[in-house]
């Protein structure tokens, strides 16, 4: 049943017979080969059965093959497929394609490997595969995949581990074991375990927990056996308590605090540049002057506009929770600033972050004082964190994301990485994968809870404004390019002039990422022969008017309101994309650029269902916005598709609630904590 490789390239047929030759040529030239052999033959009995090694440990796997003992070898459906097919055939192990997800949202043939799996035990031949899931970030943690196999067949799980006393172990997530000749092998097979046919539930994670240790103390033997040190062959597991900082997370703790006397010098040039508010210098120095509430307090941070209108719902449902409870919001920017005094409830106040030197964090919890702090998507500042837990101040990180370029960074740097996200009590990351990251990096409580996003409400619109630019615009197609990075609104532009030639009345808007780019950006469109109008000067899109550059703070709401096709921006220059959501709430057909990355989940959904176009070039932005203006059902149909699509993706919100609510204090004003 084990599915039929391809005819290896030559390449790959050359290969695997080299390296056939080298696992026999570690076998033969290695001590204890008769004591294996005896030891492996008196467990023969279990055939067939479902031989469990560890991903790091698999290369001498093949050893095992012998007259009476027929093995299929089930392998990840990846690019070194071919040559590890092509080695195994040498010693007549066949290949079952496909592999577990590990919980990711990817097809790795899992569902196929299962059932050829199956098969293949019940025709005799017993099936070799790794307990452990490749990419999951969790190495010598068995899935549950291999316990499955196991009952649908009603053939027993056999731990093996081989080990010899001379090997390199590379750098992987696994780490993954080269086996030299002239080696003592070790060779341990543990504990059987047989998964009844009716196990589910509870009882299959005990099954699951009972390979995972039986596999272990298998390892362990065999290392054992082969006279040598584990250590070097053995996964670094998540820490489950916080770990000490290392030399430079101490070092950048020193520097912050050494430069301190240049911090108002820089806070008073970007106070110039209008990215800082000199009145409000002192909270940027750990010198708060606004009274703390009494009773308990939940402190937020977010890095500006769009994480703080993440954050403002879940802070409105807390205290629907709570009525004791009292919120700080920090934020880093101007902008983040605005939209809290506009939007932040009688129960909240909003500062901005101290800057991130020890002393200034110190002023700023001493006065605070706060009862849990909940960091949002990726704030990792290491003294707020590193002071706020050395108060026992539990910490959250919610709607937690990390880009793979991040999470590659932080993996270099361990020493820094998980004394941070060890002291997270709770991460709540966007998606599967994400959670792994986190965990793999420190963090032993992170679990996936959806994206809060999906959850927020409508951007809020401005009905006054609304009624004073409509009669403006009435009767003239409108496409906004909404939250446009740099390089992104020279190529707006030529699209609008694209466009023009078929809607010859079009008023494009372009509301910038960062506002203060409007004169910009009105410059740049009027030397390519565009009448341009700014929001900011208090200009309005007369009928003469090409582009409305609406470089303005918190009506993205009302201009999505206006406007029935959205590009949205940072997608066409490599800036990751930025949120959808809020055009899909105002009823705006989405177009983004191929750069999407830091809204996967979002994106992903809405493609798959139809409801996201997709776009490279001035031409091809042309085209998508110009039939969807032309085109009335397919824009309605495009919205509904768009509207499901965040349907099936809602729930953070709740999730996020009932997991914060465990670490706070109750109507009786007991902390609930688990």
């Amino acid at each position: 049943m084990a599915n039929t490789e391809p005819k290896p390239k030559l390449i790959h047929a050359a290969a695997g017979a080299l390296l056939a030759r080298y696992i026999r040529f570690v076998h033969d030239s290695s001590r204890q080969t008769r004591e294996m052999t005896e030891r492996f033959e008196r467990h023969c009995h279990h055939h067939p059965c479902v031989v469990a090694m560890w991903h790091g440990q698999f290369m001498l796997l093949p050893i095992i093959r012998r007259p009476g003992f027929e093995a299929d070898a089930m392998l990840a459906r990846h690019r070194d497929a071919q040559l590890l097919g092509a080695t195994l055939s040498h010693f007549d192990i066949r290949l079952i394609r496909g592999a577990g997800a590990g919980g990711r949202d990817k097809d790795r043939g899992g569902a196929h490997a299962y059932r050829a799996a199956v098969q293949t035990l019940r025709e005799g031949r017993s099936v070799a595969m790794t307990a452990d899931v490749p990419g999951s970030g969790e190495a010598r943690r068995a899935g549950l995949g291999i316990v499955l196999v196991a009952r649908q067949a009603g053939r027993p799980v056999l731990p093996l581990a081989i080990a010899t006393s001379r090997y390199i172990a590379l750098n992987s997530w696994s780490r993954m074991t080269i086996n030299l000749p002239w080696s003592d092998l070790g060779f341990a097979v543990g504990k059987p375990v047989h998964v009844p046919r009716d196990a589910d539930g509870a009882d299959l994670e005990q099954y699951r927990l009972a390979v995972e240790e039986s596999l272990n103390a298998a390892t362990a033997l065999a290392y054992e056996r082969a006279h040598t040190d584990a250590s070097r062959a053995t996964p670094v597991r998540v820490s489950t308590g916080p770990t000490e900082p290392g030399l430079r997370l101490e070092a950048y703790r020193k520097l912050t605090s050494l430069a301190r006397p240049v911090a108002p010098l820089l806070l008073k040039l970007r106070e110039r540049r209008g990215k800082e508010e000199t009145a409000r210098r002192h909270e940027r120095l750990g010198q708060p002057r606004v009274p703390r509430p009494k009773g308990p307090l939940v402190w937020f941070h977010a890095a500006s506009v769009g994480e703080t209108n993440s954050i403002l719902p879940l802070m409105s449902a807390l205290a629907e929770q709570r009525a004791a409870l009292s919120f700080l919001l920090t934020t880093g920017t101007v902008t983040s600033a605005r939209l809290a005094a506009e939007r932040l409830g009688p129960r909240a106040v909003h500062q901005y972050a101290p800057l991130d030197a020890p002393e200034y964090v110190r002023g700023f919890l001493d006065h605070w004082k706060p009862d849990l702090a909940v960091f949002t998507e990726s704030e990792i500042w290491p003294n707020l964190i590193l002071e706020s837990s050395a108060r026992n101040i539990p910490l959250a990180l919610v709607n937690a994301r990390m880009t793979k370029r991040s999470y590659r960074r932080w993996r270099r740097s361990p020493g820094i990485a998980r004394p941070l996200f060890s002291r997270f009590s709770l991460v709540l990351a966007q998606n599967d994968v994400l959670s792994r990251r986190f965990k793999t990096l420190g963090a032993a409580g992170a679990i996936a809870a959806g994206n809060l996003k999906i959850d927020t409400p409508p951007p809020p619109v401005n009905v006054a404004e609304l009624a004073r630019l409509k009669p403006i615009l009435d009767g003239r197609p409108l496409l906004i390019a909404a939250s446009t990075h740099e390089g992104e609104d020279a190529i707006i532009a030529e699209a609008h002039h694209q466009l023009r030639r078929s809607l010859p009345n079009l008023c494009t808007i372009i509301a910038p990422r960062h506002p203060e780019r409007g004169a910009a950006i009105c410059e740049l469109l009027k030397a390519q022969g565009l009448n341009v109008a700014q929001r900011s000067l208090g200009a309005l899109p007369e009928r003469t008017c090409d582009a409305y550059i609406a470089d303005t703070i918190g009506e993205l709401g009302t201009l999505y309101k206006l406007a029935p096709v959205a590009f949205i921006g940072g997608s066409l220059v490599d800036r990751g994309g930025q949120n959808p959501i809020e055009a899909v709430r105002q009823g705006a057909a989405v177009i983004t650029g191929p750069h999407w990355q830091n809204f996967s989940d979002t994106y992903s959904a809405l493609i798959s269902h139809q409801a996201a176009i997709v776009v490279h070039s001035a031409p091809e932005l042309a085209s998508a916005a110009g039939q969807l203006l032309a085109d009335q059902t397919e824009l309605g149909n495009m919205r509904a598709r768009a509207a499901g699509a965040l349907a099936a993706l809602s729930g953070a919100l709740p999730r996020t609630v009932e997991a914060l609510l465990r670490f706070l204090p109750g109507e009786d004003g007991l902390a609930r904590a688990s």
